[in-house]
């Protein structure tokens, strides 16, 4: 029986026959790699996944963490679940092999974990965060920092989070006010409050490592006085141990719709032991390198999310009969997957999640070559798009399940609850739509944007007179003229009104260019698998694309209902 977690056909599609990761063991970083061990690791990670953690997911949302205003308790499960993940050595696949990491490409390792999201996202949550947390101290640490933090999170000794938030500041990090006081010893001392910290208190390993963004006394105002600190839970002595309790704790849990599974903490600092990462003032930019990271492994959770709710609609459309095609009542009822209204639900999810598994795959690989002008521009797309429409993909599968869809019984309305945070944190919808029309667009010179039509314009001609070419195309040149036109107006602020449509749309785009590069590498195989995969992309073109005109007329005309509303007419 196929997994109803992920599909390793198309995984092996998109890696092998789209995205040739097997070309970059040519390169000296992967030259120990092969496609065996690309396989043995896809392979380790579904088994992973169905044997620890699978089996827990409905429990660990029934029985979420418990604080007794001491002690955070999770469910044993979720520590079994990690020590697994961390014995196969799973947390270092992209990390150098000089940290004990496999030094495999980004694309591998993304496809490998997006097993472990799919089947259980809550503790997947202590994992992520903890490899991008090593990845961040590795890349800005120094070797003491390294060999103290890195290796054990690594070694699945100790977890790591990220502290942006406050209550006060939410998402305007210029507003936060922990500060970091300087000491003789060359430490810190930090005081505040960090709210919305995930996996910030548990007992599921040996230390738990803070990044935590603070300001120091004296430093300039707004986001370029933030520094970034190593806020460890407990202290860790120059030959490794663990030491005494640091001055951060809890003051409680945050209760949510969904991933109840991960401790959502506000977090205290009282004077609590702090070490500088890199150079003062400049934490932000440290951090992004974290954020940008968690913003991928969202887009990527996303994704997981409404990949695996779609096949457990697609199963349960095939199993459960219902209706007839025949108005003859003597007639056998069919299964439901046979109604033609439900084949559009199900087509709709496969053009939602199988696009975005491209773009979320095609984004690691572009780190993997280290096309840093492609994949800034394309990051608020792969982290919002799937965001939206794999969570419309969780909606569609709780419709197909129909009334059962809507019970606990079933998984769908989990997998849609827990899917319902993507589009708010590691920046909201809103705040990704301003950076894409705010800044990548605009970034040296509109350089990546034109980077990303160079890309779309060798797939318009590898398609040759395709007529989904030409729309592709005709779609991509309108959203070019019609950004041109908003800058061109001099009126910045009915352009960035609408921003958010202006992320809609082109995340339509992309995801259509995804789709006829998905389309393209199926040409010359027969089957049902190519078959299905050339559906969907017709689909989407049919279905999905053309809603892009409306909004880019509504781009263009630079509307301003939204700004001339006024807060007494609500």
């Amino acid at each position: 029986m196929k997994s109803t977690i992920l599909s390793r056909r198309d995984l092996d599609f998109l890696l092998y026959e789209w995205l040739r990761v097997e070309e970059l063991t040519s390169r000296e970083r992967f030259a120990e790699h092969s496609r065996e061990t690309f396989d043995g690791v896809l392979d380790l990670c579904e088994q992973v996944a169905e044997r620890y953690f699978a089996p827990h997911n409905k429990l660990s949302d029934a029985h979420e963490p418990q604080f007794d205003g001491t002690t955070v308790t999770v469910i044993p499960e979720v520590k079994e679940a990690i020590d697994a993940f961390a014995k196969a050595d799973l947390l270092g696949m992209s990390f150098d092999a000089e940290l004990g990491g496999a030094q495999l490409p980004v694309t591998v390792a993304q496809a490998g974990f997006a097993w472990i999201s799919a089947a259980n996202t809550s503790s997947s949550g202590y994992v992520m965060l903890t490899i991008a947390n090593a990845n961040l101290i590795a890349k800005f640490g120094t070797p003491a920092q390294i060999d103290t933090y890195v290796r054990p999170m690594l070694a699945g000794r100790f977890t790591g989070t990220m502290a942006l938030s406050e209550t006060q500041a939410g998402s305007s990090l210029a507003d936060i006010t922990t500060r970091a006081e300087p000491q003789d010893d060359g430490s810190y001392r930090l005081t505040g409050s960090k709210m919305w910290i995930s996996g910030a208190e548990h007992e599921l390993s040996e230390n738990i490592i803070n990044l935590v963004l603070a300001k120091i006394p004296g430093g300039p105002a707004g986001t370029k006085g933030i520094s970034l600190f190593i806020v460890p839970k407990f202290l860790v002595g120059a030959d490794g141990s663990v030491g005494r309790r640091n001055d951060v704790a809890i003051s409680g849990l945050n209760h949510k719709m969904g991933q109840r599974g991960i401790t959502n903490t506000v977090l205290n600092f009282d004077g609590a032991v702090g070490y500088l990462v890199g150079e003062p003032h400049r934490g932000l930019a440290y951090m992004f390198h974290m954020m940008n990271e968690a913003r991928l492994g969202v887009g990527m959770g996303a994704v997981a999310l409404g990949y695996t709710g779609y096949l457990k609609s697609l199963q349960y459309a095939r199993e459960r009969p219902q209706g007839r095609l025949v108005k003859d009542p003597a007639s056998p009822q069919v299964p439901i997957i046979e109604h033609a209204d439900v084949k559009r639900m199900l087509l709709a999810q496969k053009a939602y999640v199988e696009g975005a598994l491209g773009l979320a795959l095609y984004c690691a690989k572009l780190a993997d070559e280290e096309d840093t002008a492609l994949l800034d521009i394309l990051t608020p797309i792969a982290k919002s798009w799937p965001s939206q429409w794999c969570l419309e993909a969780n909606s569609l599968a709780i419709q197909v399940h129909g009334g059962y869809g809507y019970t606990r019984e079933y998984d769908v309305e989990q997998h849609y609850r827990d899917n319902r945070l993507n589009p708010i944190h590691e920046g909201t919808h809103g705040i990704q739509s301003l950076d894409l029309l705010g800044r990548k667009v605009t970034q040296n010179g509109g350089a990546s944007l034109a980077a990303l039509g160079e890309r779309i314009a060798a797939t318009v001609a590898a398609a040759g007179d395709d007529p989904l070419a030409a729309q592709l195309d005709a779609a991509w040149q309108r959203l070019v003229t019609v950004t041109a036109g908003m800058f061109a107006s001099g009126d910045v602020e009915a352009a960035m009104a609408n921003s958010a449509v202006y992320l809609e749309a082109f995340g339509h785009i992309v995801i259509a260019w995804i789709w006829l590069e998905q389309y393209l590498a199926c040409a010359g195989n027969d089957g049902d698998f190519y078959a299905g995969k050339r559906q969907a992309a017709r689909f989407f073109f049919r279905y999905e694309l053309p809603k892009t005109a409306a909004q880019l007329d509504l781009l263009e005309s630079l509307d301003r209902t939204t700004l001339d509303m006024e807060d007494a007419w609500f």
